[in-house]
């Protein structure tokens, strides 16, 4: 949004207090050592401290949230940027606190639901209610596919309150290599190899790779991503005694992740949730096809042969039929990139620009 004419953006990402940084607190220390702020792609962006109490947190974490970053927000109304509106990303807790930061300040606010916030969140009654409180009381809110809209409408939100808007891809960054046979070469890729990109937690589903190699003899995988699951997958590789053809590559920077994604021949993806998964249009815009389980906004975007295929559930089985099949017949990997072209960032910000000035013009018509 940044990046068209007319709009000015800064974001405002808080994270939970927290005073050591030392390795030993393990996940806690990474909030530690974010910097009050920074500068990404040209947008400031400051990270307010707010508390979180354990066990207690997820209750009051919209208002804590929302107290906490009050009187950041009038600093930076006071600096002279008086924003318009407040663009709140994730239903809860940050969604709600939005809102409840709108009516603070006298601000409109729009909501963005993303995936677990929907997906997972709303099963649980207190921020099942505060989502449907926040959505109703904002000035509308957009979704990155059909199936966070249904999951909305289903808790209470008005359908005609919800907005599609598919998420997007860097094409400039994700692109066909020049010569892949040069680079599957220089990459010691010299048997079908697939690829399992995210973060090393259960829902994504790196075991369920894992296991399927069992069972897809002379394939490689690559393991991209880092996380608490580490040690465990690396053991279940060891047990399964396939540490010769499954390889954990651990973070990789973004710059470097279309040299991988495109060398390989497929992208699987076992997550049980996902609202839209941005590595499978990054893959597929690498010319890549995706084999992925066929869950909420997935199939919205694996919407054609060209883009791969969709398991018929999410099973070792299931994986490994899948991959036979899609590597037996695979599309062409020009008529792959070609479908990721469908998927802008440019487009989505502007229909992300369009809802907002949709959601100033109702505020106007409202106070005059």
């Amino acid at each position: 949004m940044a990046r068209l004419d007319g709009v000015q953006v800064k974001v405002v990402a808080p994270v939970p207090y927290f005073p050591w940084k030392g390795d030993a607190f393990k996940s806690y220390s990474v909030f530690a050592r974010v910097p009050p702020s920074e500068v990404r792609s040209n947008v400031y962006i400051t990270h307010p401290k707010y508390p979180v109490i354990p066990k207690i947190g997820m209750t009051i974490s919209p208002l804590s949230l929302a107290v906490f970053t009050k009187l950041h927000l009038q600093r930076i109304q006071a600096s002279g940027f008086d924003f318009d509106l407040i663009d709140g990303y994730y239903m809860y807790p940050d969604g709600v606190a939005s809102v409840i930061l709108g009516l603070m300040l006298g601000k409109p606010v729009l909501l963005t639901a993303l995936g677990s916030d929907v997906s997972l969140l709303s099963t649980y009654k207190l921020p099942r209610a505060a989502i449907v409180w926040a959505a109703r009381r904002s000035g509308h809110v957009t979704v990155v596919c059909k199936a966070l809209k249904d999951g909305l409408t289903r808790i209470g939100v008005a359908a005609d309150h919800v907005r599609v808007i598919l998420h997007g891809v860097d094409l400039q960054l994700f692109r066909p290599a020049c010569d892949r046979v040069a680079l599957r070469r220089r990459l010691g890729l010299d048997c079908p190899t697939l690829i399992s990109v995210g973060h090393l937690i259960a829902r994504k589903g790196h075991d369920i790779a894992i296991r399927a190699m069992s069972l897809l003899a002379g394939h490689r995988l690559l393991v991209v991503g880092d996380g608490p699951e580490e040690r465990k997958l690396r053991r279940l590789t060891r047990d399964l005694d396939l540490e010769a053809r499954v390889t954990f590559l651990g973070h990789v920077p973004q710059s470097e992740l279309p040299l991988l994604l495109g060398a390989a021949d497929a992208l699987v993806n076992c997550s049980d949730r996902e609202g839209i998964a941005n590595v499978l249009l990054e893959a597929m815009a690498c010319g890549t096809p995706v084999a992925a389980t066929p869950i909420w906004g997935s199939p919205e975007i694996v919407s054609s042969v060209d883009a791969g295929i969709l398991f018929r559930e999410r099973s070792v089985g299931a994986v490994v039929e899948g991959v036979c099949r899609l590597l037996s017949h695979p599309p062409d990997r020009a008529m792959t990139r070609r479908h990721a072209e469908r998927f802008s960032w440019r487009d989505t910000a502007v229909q992300h620009v369009e809802t907002i000035q949709g959601v100033l013009e109702a505020r106007r018509k409202v106070t005059h």
